[in-house]
């Protein structure tokens, strides 16, 4: 399976099946049972990983530079503000140019074609870390924090509330693929994109996965062995809605109310950033269901696995 990944471009979970998916979060797992026990793993030893940040990030960042140092290879910040990228230069040159120098590049950008462009023009990896269609590295993550709390075999449900965006697209994925439950409550007018919903619809006729968009929160979160909260206001153009997406998404909430209808072992997840009084409550993030920060830690590991399984 290594090998049938190796030198492979990691832009979506789309392009993997159901098996490769697998064989990821299994490896993260053996990396963080080896991390535990602080056994080093530097299978990347003398590898050179450019890491392309055009958005702000907190846990994607760290996450990376801490999976790519804990590998043994060498993490290389790129500042696209101080790149000839900044004066003009066309992507196809600047991706040729580093694909002399690294052997892997992860990016975190707005359009899903930027990531594209970039493993167009290169032979090393591309690894997406954002873009606003999807976020493979979290729904690895959230993959793996599932399998760790509600089980690798159960058809869970998972009730997601916040914005659909390329979380809430990578997660309808990994549900796709494995046969989840998954619905989403939301105000009427926000949808996902096509190409997520093509690809949802024709791979739930094979996995008998459900995929609901309600406008009746209740309905979402009744009998979810998973809450998942997320920002009403994500990075990005629907940024500059904010103050209407406020007003839309009152009432979009879990909190004590809206969870009760859940099972009572449920667990709470969220990507975070997370925003207190909007999406969640704080006694929700802080509470006995929450495992936000374990989740937040399996990213490092799911990127670790990646990387170790498809940098030559």
């Amino acid at each position: 399976m290594k090998s049938h990944l190796l030198g492979r471009d990691f832009l979506t979970l789309m392009d993997f099946s159901k098996r490769e998916i697998e064989f990821v979060v299994e490896t993260a797992l053996i990396f963080k049972s080896l991390h535990a026990a602080k056994v080093t793993h530097k299978s990347l030893e003398g590898r050179v990983i450019g890491l392309l940040f055009e958005k702000p990030s907190t846990r994607t960042r760290v996450s990376f530079m801490a999976a790519i140092s804990h590998l043994g290879a060498t993490p290389l910040q790129l500042n696209p503000n101080v790149m000839q990228l900044s004066r003009g230069e066309p992507i196809k040159d600047t991706a040729r140019v580093l694909d002399k120098y690294l052997d892997a590049l992860v990016i975190r950008t707005f359009g899903q074609e930027v990531v594209e462009e970039y493993a167009r023009y290169m032979e090393a990896p591309v690894i997406n870390a954002l873009t606003d269609l999807t976020h493979p590295m979290q729904g690895l993550a959230d993959l793996m924090t599932i399998w760790e709390f509600k089980g690798r075999g159960r058809r869970v449900k998972i009730g997601y509330v916040g914005d659909i965006w390329n979380v809430c697209h990578s997660l309808m994925i990994v549900s796709t693929l494995f046969g989840y439950k998954m619905y989403v409550a939301r105000p009427k007018g926000y949808e996902p994109d096509k190409r997520i919903v093509d690809y949802t619809e024709e791979m739930s006729r094979k996995t008998g996965a459900e995929i609901v968009f309600t406008e009746d929160i209740y309905e979402a979160f009744r009998d979810a062995d998973v809450i998942y909260a997320n920002t009403w206001h994500s990075m990005g153009g629907p940024e500059m809605e904010k103050d209407k997406r406020l007003r839309d998404w009152r009432g979009y909430q879990a909190n004590r109310e809206t969870v009760s209808v859940a099972k009572p072992d449920y667990i709470f997840m969220h990507c975070l950033p997370g925003y207190r009084g909007e999406e969640m409550t704080d006694e929700i993030i802080e509470g006995p269901n929450s495992v936000v920060f374990h989740q937040a830690e399996n990213r490092m590991h799911t990127e670790k696995a990646v990387l170790s399984l498809v940098v030559p």
